[in-house]
């Protein structure tokens, strides 16, 4: 298939409806203010279905690249299907593609404009493909082409074009660039407060201190979600608090955990932090009746691994049985092998007498970044925090805010010496000086 056949096609399903612009978009989507992040492989329809249910009130497909999408039917039916965008169980929903190409761009977002709210570019993938394939966050220095890519965007599609960056590490320079990204076009703009070289094992903290900055510093009407840092559904409503955002994406937070975004369950933890064999068979047949969806399909075995994450490296059996599954595995046999056996383990350990005891969720101290981490037990979803050599990243994070603050406090103190130094030699030379102006007039008086 060609671009212009492509855009074509697409034109044939076009939405009729007037286009709207940011704010009014945003409500009339319902003031959403807890979204699914977009992620390759991992937020397709089957997991928006379920993050929908755990309190998640958006939803980002994966990133699809524009332009296989535009020109292989193939890529299409394996990333696509017809129940995506349905009214009834997928949305609000915003389409994410990667591009580095206008027309495919558009000829891409024609395809799939009448079932979704808004298609959105993404600006932010760091993984080394997006470097090879110069798009995501690879295009953070080309300014003019991401201009081209949203007006294009803009100017010809039927629904709303959004933006999803990273930022630089000077702080006005990314503001500049946000505010390039908005006048393309851009309705929507989703700020990742992480750095492009920050991923996998250099992750880290987002910086939401940037994030803030330009919140306080873009227009005041823009529609501004916020992205990194969230754990825990206390998260968001301090990311709100202190960033003044619309709303918060999660990304690797909801994959661990969907209940991540249940913040209207906060005190339930069978909500907030489920039971690993509850959610998964709700997943599980969430994936059957997907029945169109093959991206629902190959994604199965890695949310499984996440879901699973705390709970398989103490029944390794399990974890073997997991790792022999593929995409074309019978759904009999991923449910004998797999979730019916997680199901048992969990049950049994629930028939303990202690169990109210063991199954306690556990807050710890308030820790410098603001919040605090929690101790779950190993059968219930929980976040995950990933370790560099032999150590997890909740625990770098907070040593290295300790050596920050420490830092910052030796600093102050040595400021204040230093201070208390310069008065000391004022105060004596003050001393001095009146104590030679009095015997002045002394003399002279005498």
């Amino acid at each position: 298939m060609t671009v212009s056949d492509a855009a074509q096609n697409g034109a044939l399903v076009s939405s009729p409806n007037a286009k709207l612009t940011g704010r009014v978009l945003f409500e009339k989507i319902g003031k959403p203010t807890k979204i699914v992040a977009p992620m390759v492989d991992q937020s397709e329809l089957a997991w928006r279905i379920l993050s929908r249910r755990y309190g998640a009130t958006l939803a980002y497909t994966p990133m699809f690249h524009a332009k296989n999408f535009a020109t292989s039917e193939k890529y299409r039916n394996d990333m696509w299907c017809n129940q995506d965008g349905c009214n009834d169980v997928d949305r609000p929903l915003v389409v994410q593609f990667c591009a580095n190409d206008p027309e495919y761009l558009l000829a891409a977002a024609k395809l799939v404009e009448d079932k979704c709210d808004a298609v959105d570019l993404n600006l932010g993938c760091p993984q080394g493909i997006a470097k090879k394939g110069r798009y995501g966050s690879f295009l953070m220095e080309e300014w003019d082409l991401i201009h081209k890519l949203i007006r294009k965007l803009h100017d010809n599609l039927n629904v709303p074009v959004t933006a999803k960056i990273r930022v630089f590490p000077e702080r006005e320079k990314t503001l500049e660039y946000a505010k390039m990204v908005l006048d393309a076009g851009a309705q929507f703009l989703t700020v990742h407060g992480r750095l492009r070289e920050q991923k996998g094992q250099k992750t880290g903290l987002a910086d939401w201190d940037i994030i803030r900055y330009l919140r306080d510093n873009l227009p005041k009407d823009t529609v501004f979600f916020a992205n990194g840092n969230i754990l825990y559904p206390e998260d968001i409503s301090r990311c709100m608090n202190e960033i003044h955002c619309d709303a918060v994406m999660s990304a690797e937070g909801n994959l661990y955990n969907p209940g991540v975004f249940n913040t209207d369950h906060a005190n339930d933890k069978d909500k907030v932090f489920p039971r690993v064999d509850k959610l998964l068979r709700e997943y599980f047949e969430i994936v059957k009746s997907c029945e169109g969806s093959n991206a629902s399909r190959i994604a199965m075995k890695s949310h499984f691994f996440k879901i699973l994450r705390p709970f398989l490296p103490l029944h390794t059996d399990i974890r073997a049985n997991l790792a022999s599954m593929n995409a074309k595995t019978e759904f009999e046999d991923w449910d004998k092998k797999v979730v019916s056996k997680v199901e048992e383990v969990v049950q049994e350990i629930f028939q303990q007498p202690d169990i109210e005891i063991q199954d306690a969720v556990t807050t710890g101290k308030l820790e410098l970044w603001g919040g605090s981490y929690k101790k779950v037990p190993y059968w219930r979803c929980q976040p995950y925090f990933r370790p560099v050599n032999g150590v997890t990243s909740d625990k770098r994070v907070v040593e290295a805010l300790k050596r920050t603050h420490e830092t910052n406090e030796t600093n102050e103190t040595n400021e204040t010496n230093e201070t208390n130094v310069i008065d000391s030699h004022q105060d004596k030379k003050r001393k001095e000086e009146i104590a030679s102006s009095t015997s002045n007039e002394q003399t002279l008086v005498a």
